[in-house]
Order: structure tokens, then C-alpha cells, then sequence
């Protein structure tokens, strides 16, 4: 039986990742939608959703078959990376070195790449089903492996499926009443939080897989996510200070 007061930091984490992903595919989305037609915008993403379904229900079960010493330090490794690679660029945007992520701009973007003949009849778009479909499964992927791993090592993988499931409910609802991209949405604040709460997860797995005894068990999840999120907001801090003495260098674009 699921512990659901435990399963809280990976649900918060499945979520929170999720709704930052689905907002960056919703935007592109809504941009095929507009500009190539409905139809075919939805069918790219429905099938999208549709393979990220099948991986999850595919590794989660297949990761909770390994020996529980080597899959708690693997993923536990695994999802500090990951939360570092958020956490770092969300530090990065947030000191203003790198620009923040705009989904108007992502939108104004793919809505000129996607201008041109568009396939009037009866018979899907391929441009537009393609792009929609790409899109979805390629933001979806980080989302796949967060629930699949950090829900089969802690044996909260329904929780986890339910989180990304809600956030996933939250963006489409948000999109049909605006219609527009979704900008209102903190992304930056969200990467934030979702780095820290992975880095906080998988450094509690690696202990756990080395035998380190952790005070308070699950609870510690709390204390390392704070240790992290002091660690990150005072390197924003820092590099902004940097930045400022040497005469603003500027800034950079990375991926998203």
C-alpha cells in the first residue's frame, strides 16, 4: 500500500516537472493548432501522450524488477543530474546571465517557421502532425523518466503517474480558457523548485543505497531540499554580483 504522506516530494516533483514540460509543449502546439490546423495539431499530440503512456507503464514496472541496492544508487544518480542540469539554469536565468525562457517568443518563432502550404483537404498535415508529435514526446521524456524512476524506487509510481497526470489536466484547461501561451505560469520558479526537489531526491537515494542512516528518514528529503535551494539561490546571488562587477557580459541562450 502506497504511503502517500512519503510519496509527497515525488509527486510534487512529478508535477511540478510536468506542468513546466507540458506548458513548453502546449505552446508549440498551440502554434501547429493556429497555424496548420487543429486536427492534425491534436492528432500529433494525442499520439504523443499515447508513447509516453506506454514508457511509463513499461519502466516502472521493469526498473522495480532490479536489486534495490543498484536501483536505488543508479536512478539516485541519475535524478541529481538531472536536478542539477534544472537547477543550474534555472540559477543561470535567474541571475540574469542566461535570458528567461519566453513562450511568446517561443510562440511568435515556431508560428513563422510553421507559415506556408498547408493541406487543405480531408488527409492530415504531416508538417503539422510531426511537429506536434515531436514536440510533446520530446518535452514528455524527462517527464517519463522522472515519474518511471523516482516512482518505481520508492514503490509510488501510481502517485507519481497521478501528479503528472494533474498537472497535464491543469495546462489543457488553462490553455482552453486563454487560448494564447501560457506566460502567466512562473517557469523559472518552477524549474527552481523542481531541481531542487530532484537533487534533494537523489542524493537521499544515494545515501540510502550507500547505507547512510538519514536522520528522520523520508523527512531528511526536506532538510537537503532546503540545503540545496540555499546553495543555489546564494551561487544566483553571486554570479549576478559578478556579473555586475565585470561590466554585464552578455548573456547567452542554452536550451530550455
Amino acid at each position: 500500500m502506497t504511503d502517500w504522506i512519503h510519496a509527497g516530494p515525488t509527486v510534487l516533483a512529478a508535477f511540478l516537472a510536468s506542468l513546466v514540460e507540458f506548458v513548453e509543449a502546449f505552446t508549440i502546439v498551440l502554434a501547429v493548432g493556429t497555424i496548420r490546423g487543429w486536427r492534425s495539431a491534436l492528432t500529433g499530440a494525442i499520439a504523443a501522450l499515447g508513447l509516453l503512456i506506454i514508457l511509463v507503464l513499461a519502466c516502472g514496472p521493469a526498473l522495480e524488477r532490479l536489486p534495490l541496492s543498484a536501483l536505488r544508487f543508479g536512478i539516485g544518480l541519475l535524478l541529481l543530474l538531472f536536478g542539477m542540469r534544472w537547477l543550474r539554469k534555472a540559477a543561470l536565468r535567474a541571475s540574469g546571465i542566461i535570458p528567461l525562457h519566453d513562450e511568446s517568443a517561443v510562440f511568435a518563432s515556431k508560428s513563422l517557421y510553421l507559415r506556408g502550404p498547408v493541406n487543405l483537404g480531408s488527409t492530415l498535415d504531416p508538417v503539422a502532425v510531426l511537429t506536434a508529435f515531436n514536440s510533446v514526446s520530446l518535452e514528455g521524456l524527462e517527464v517519463v523518466f522522472i515519474v518511471s524512476a523516482a516512482g518505481a524506487i520508492g514503490h509510488t509510481l501510481l502517485p507519481a503517474v497521478l501528479g503528472a497526470s494533474a498537472a497535464g489536466v491543469v495546462v489543457i484547461t488553462l490553455g482552453i480558457a486563454f487560448r494564447a501561451p501560457l506566460t502567466r505560469i512562473p517557469e523559472n520558479a518552477l524549474k527552481f523548485t523542481v531541481g531542487v526537489l530532484l537533487s534533494a531526491i537523489g542524493t537521499f537515494w544515494i545515501g540510502e543505497a550507500l547505507g547512510y542512516p538519514w536522520p528522520g528518514a523520508e523527512l531528511s528529503v526536506i532538510a537537503l531540499a532546503g540545503a540545496f535551494l540555499s546553495s543555489a539561490i546564494l551561487a544566483s546571488i553571486l554570479a549576478r554580483t559578478i556579473q555586475l562587477r565585470e561590466g554585464s557580459p552578455p548573456t547567452v541562450t542554452i536550451p530550455s
